[in-house]
């Protein structure tokens, strides 16, 4: 090979970085022509090409592993596959290079191996016997340790071949890697049997696998999930057998996880046992059974459609199987089945961080989860009755649903096609470091190697993203319909054999009644109906005009279905039925509600006494009523987690008042803002109280050691929050005269964290975020300060972009006196007297221009985005923000931290033509509204306006337009922002 080679055929060939490439061809000397067409067949073929260089200089006889491998074409190709996808399968190749001869076994295409030999080579390894029922490790335990993890890579290093050179099935792949781990497990054992040495003979341990494990379809890189039971042998006490079972399967547990020399296998993790992590360790069959009787969730019996044993005693661990099974499949019968299973896949999404949501290959929207909560449901609802559902490997599921008829025969194919693909494109990113990722990377080069490892070598980022997506919507588009599925509900609520059918003639009047799913109304209709009770017969009086009301809602469903729960909840409630039927208003409220927002009934689900609010004037209260109840009631709690539960309950209250306010049209944009901003003014006074009272008895003071305030920012600061807006603040505190001022720092210090803690405690009510990422130095500075120490930062560090975030800096809470002196401080920053030199504008644009760049998330209509779409929020709040440092220096009317005053105060000062100033103060309340109205239907925060047709029916009713002019409101939404943006290039950037 010539040291010459141009750049030309090495581009051609996909190295990225040429002159390293060459200087690698010039390594392997004469035999670099013979190995240049594999290599270019790898997934990155400059790490390939690096690791292959480092791979025959760490062999014993570099010059005779070049012959070899220029040779034997079919050993080259796997081993250039291995090393082009996986740094670190490369690494442990250098660290052992003689295991590169492992892929010289041409069976590698053709033939799997069989469980029992995976397990005989890895007991093997750490010098156990495979044909002992209870096989003991005969090695030193350190050597033994590291033993295992080089034979488990070297197994994993052929299986890898066999995925990528060969192209073997993803499920045979992840059925392979989980009798790998099954293997791995028994190892270990041998291992903890080694360690806890003659007891380990008192007991019978089953290790039984689930999740991924017990599916038969794990990752290359995942957590191991298991669950242990165990049996005393003949004649051993029971406690002493538990203790040997505990110590064998925490042995077993730590064998597989430690970090060694040889690095780490993966966790196996046991929190799926009953009662989680606070449970013990592992349980007799007894005691499982028991469990599993009389506690155990319906999460938990999802889980346990995948228990499979794998490793140890396995008679003992089939004997477990057999004796859960009867309750996996009769979990379907169980009052709430379906709505369990659903909030579990919320809490799923909840907890996905927003920073990842969007490339979330597991738990995003679109995702792998979807299909395996879809398929699990369909499993526990159908498989009561059809045994041949019985299967716990996701695919294999699928295929027998499709072919028994429960999921269409394309639809099931296009699921099939978008999970394999899905599960591939997660071995492939997991591969390359042996780490457990989840989040499709945004490196180019992450991208690069990835698409060309799915056999994209043509555009393979263009193709990788396009093809992903694809599978994403197909997958969400079909979740959707399979997983909420109203007829699962139906089958699920069927009690067994005794099912009761509804009459035709009634389903029909649903149906004509605009109900989706009329089975459903019916067995709600039925459950509010039945018996002879005083509640029963109102409801009877009462249901024909409210199904009327929730036929006339954009979902009835969620109406009828929401009222069932509401009177469920209120049932025994004397005064609940009889306000409803005597009080029309009432009960035309509460059907607009519950048929139009999740929001506001998800809070009145959680305050059902708040019907009878429904009753009453809907104007939001004062602050200082509210601070003054707040106050009031946490002075009479014992703790202060009791304390601010109070607060927060008047706080759930409260919201429900304004969001019902909102959606019967009773309340301003503005004036939901303030009242918002009210709310939260009143919530962090009362908990500053009793987060100072709390601070001053832990640490044993009689008054305070400071004064404190805390300054609303954002649009906390502007009184323009929404339903699920965080609360942006600062701390400021001022020592009080004669008090040590460490002692106050700490004080303040641990004021403002119990503050945070105390409002984001998991609760029956929502939580308020309380964000201080907005003070100087963001997250890295300190949590509170003095005034003096932010008059020494703003004098010193101040840039243009805090001045900007300080207009709307407003100090609402704590002490008086400290926070007018913080407003005089900050007020020659944020309205300069001589405005803004054309540096610091320049800035401003530049900083919005990035913002423009790189904020909008990925895939969202720069049309329709709430808050950064063209004539969003974002556009016509800094253009008035602008405006305010420049101007308001010398015009006083400027100087509010309210958007729609500061355009008032702009038009009134020339600033603005009033044609301009109408179409932005226009555009910023219909996005408001817009922006509130679908937070409100949703129930949780929405930046973009929904595409589901049956969310933008909610919120174009929500928004006061008729029924099917969701069209008419979309357009009037892109007209009015299409102007405010057309004045905020007139007036923003020139």
């Amino acid at each position: 090979m010539r040291s010459d080679l141009g750049s030309g055929p090495l581009i051609r060939a996909g190295f990225q970085d040429v002159t390293r490439a060459q200087e690698g061809l010039v390594a392997l000397g004469d035999h670099a022509a013979a190995l240049l067409a594999p290599l270019a067949g790898s997934a990155d073929p400059d790490l390939a090409l690096a690791s292959l260089v480092r791979l025959v200089e760490a062999t014993d006889d570099p010059d005779a592993t070049l012959v070899e491998l220029s040779e034997d074409e079919g050993t080259t190709m796997r081993l250039v596959a291995v090393l082009g996808a996986s740094e670190a399968l490369g690494d442990h190749l250098v660290r052992h290079p003689a295991q590169w001869r492992e892929l010289a076994d041409s069976r590698l295409g053709c033939t799997r191996p069989a469980a029992w030999w995976l397990r005989a080579q890895l007991l093997a390894a750490v010098g156990a016997d495979p044909e002992d029922p209870d096989p003991v490790s005969r090695l030193d335990d350190a050597v033994a340790v590291d033993a295992l993890r080089v034979e488990y890579r070297r197994l994993l290093l052929r299986l890898a071949a066999r995925d990528l050179a060969h192209h073997q099935g993803v499920d045979d792949l992840a059925a392979e890697l989980s009798d790998l781990a099954g293997g791995t497990l028994d190892a270990a054992l041998a291992i903890a049997r080694s360690r806890v040495g003659e007891d380990a003979a008192t007991v019978r341990l089953a290790v039984v696998a689930m999740g991924k494990c017990g599916g038969h379809e794990l990752n290359y890189v995942s957590d191991v999930d298991v669950i242990f039971v165990h049996e005393p042998r003949p004649g051993v006490d029971e406690v002493a057998a538990t203790r040997a079972a505990t110590q064998l399967a925490s042995h077993l547990m730590k064998v597989c996880s430690d970090t060694t020399r040889e690095g780490t296998i993966w966790p196996v993790d046991a929190a799926l046992r009953p009662e989680g992590k606070a449970g013990p360790l592992t349980r007799t069959l007894a005691s499982h059974q028991g469990y599993y009787e009389r506690w155990a969730k319906t999460w938990e019996f999802q889980a346990l459609l995948k228990a499979r044993p794998v490793a140890g005693d396995l008679e003992l661990g089939r004997r477990f199987v057999e004796l859960v099974e009867p309750l996996v499949w009769s979990v379907a019968e169980r009052e709430g089945f379906v709505a369990d299973v659903q909030a579990m896949r919320r809490r799923v999404l909840d907890h996905i961080p927003s920073k990842d949501a969007e490339r979330q290959l597991k738990l995003g929207s679109g995702g792998l989860r979807d299909v395996e909560f879809a398929v699990q449901l369909l499993q526990l609802v159908h498989g009561r009755a059809d045994a041949s559902l019985r299967v716990p490997t996701t695919l294999s599921a699928l295929a027998e649903l499709t072919r028994g008829g429960y999921v269409g025969r394309e639809d099931g194919e296009t699921l099939h096609q978008a999970y394999s693909f899905l599960r591939t494109l997660e071995h492939r990113i997991q591969l390359f470091r042996l780490r457990r990722i989840q989040v499709v990377p945004t490196d180019e080069a992450d991208l690069r190697r990835l698409g060309r490892s799915l056999g994209f070598t043509k555009k393979p980022l263009e193709r990788l993203e396009q093809t992903w997506r694809h599978h994403r919507r197909e997958v969400r588009r079909l979740h959707e319909k399979l997983f909420y599925r109203p007829l699962l509900e139906a089958v699920a609520r069927i009690p067994g054999s005794d099912a009761r059918l509804t009459t035709a003639q009634a389903q029909e009047r649903l149906a004509a009644l605009g109900y989706a799913d009329p089975q459903a109304a019916l067995r709600h209709l039925e459950a509010l109906t039945s018996g002879v009770s005083r509640s029963s017969s109102i409801q009877r009086t009462l249901l024909p005009v409210m199904l009327q009301w929730f036929a006339d809602s954009p979902d009835p469903d969620a109406g009828l279905f929401g009222f069932r729960r509401i009177s469920e909840s209120l049932g025994d409630s004397p005064w609940y039925l009889s306000h409803l039927r005597d009080e029309g208003q009432v009960a035309f409220r509460l059907a607009r509600v519950l048929s139009t927002s999740a929001y506001a009934t998800d809070l009145l689900e959680r305050e059902p006494q708040g019907v009878r609010m429904l009753a009453g004037d809907l104007v939001p209260l004062t602050a200082e009523t509210l601070t003054a109840e707040m106050l009031a009631t946490a002075g009479r709690q014992g703790s202060p987690e009791d304390a601010v539960r109070a607060v927060r309950a008047i706080r759930r209250r409260e919201l429900l008042r304004i969001a019902v306010g909102d959606l019967l049209g009773e309340i301003d944009v503005a004036d939901v803002g303030r009242a918002l901003g009210r709310l939260t003014d009143a919530t962090l006074e009362a908990t500053l109280a009793v987060a100072a009272r709390q601070g001053c008895e832990q640490r044993e003071l009689s008054e305070p050691p400071a004064r404190m305030a805390v300054v609303a920012m954002g649009r906390y600061g502007g009184f323009e929050l929404s339903y699920g807006s965080d609360a942006d603040v600062m701390f400021v505190y001022e020592p009080v005269p004669g008090a040590d001022g460490r002692t106050a720092a700490v004080w303040a210090q641990g004021v403002a964290n119990e503050i945070r803690r105390l409002l984001a405690l998991p609760g029956t009510d929502p939580a308020l975020e309380v964000d201080a990422g907005l003070r100087p130095e963001g997250r890295q500075g300190p949590l509170v300060r003095t005034l003096d120490s932010y008059a020494a930062y703003y004098a010193k560090w101040s840039q243009v972009w805090e001045a900007q975030a300080l207009l709307r800096a407003d100090a609402v809470v704590g002490d008086r006196d400290l926070r007018d002196r913080f407003t005089a401080l900050i007020d020659p920053l944020r309205f300069p007297a001589d405005g803004l030199g054309d540096d610091d504008v320049l800035e401003v644009r530049r900083i919005k221009a990035r913002v423009d760049a790189e904020r909008l998330p990925r895939g969202a209509d720069p049309r329709t985005h709430l808050k950064l779409g063209r004539g969003g929020l974002a556009d016509i709040e800094w253009t008035v923000q602008l405006l305010q440092l420049r101007y308001a220096g010398t015009e006083p009317t400027l100087r509010t931290p309210e958007t729609l005053k500061a355009l008032e105060a702009a038009r009134d000062a020339g600033l603005l033509t009033p044609e301009d100033a109408e179409t932005l103060l226009t555009a910023w309340r219909l996005v408001s509204r817009v922006r509130n109205a679908a937070t409100l239907v949703r129930g949780r925060p929405v930046d973009q306006i929904p595409q589901d047709a049956r969310e933008k029916a909610a919120l174009t009713s929500v928004l006061g337009y008729e029924p099917g002019e969701s069209d008419r409101m979309v357009n009037d939404y892109l007209r009015a922002t299409r102007h405010a943006h057309a004045v905020v290039e007139r007036v923003f950037w020139d």
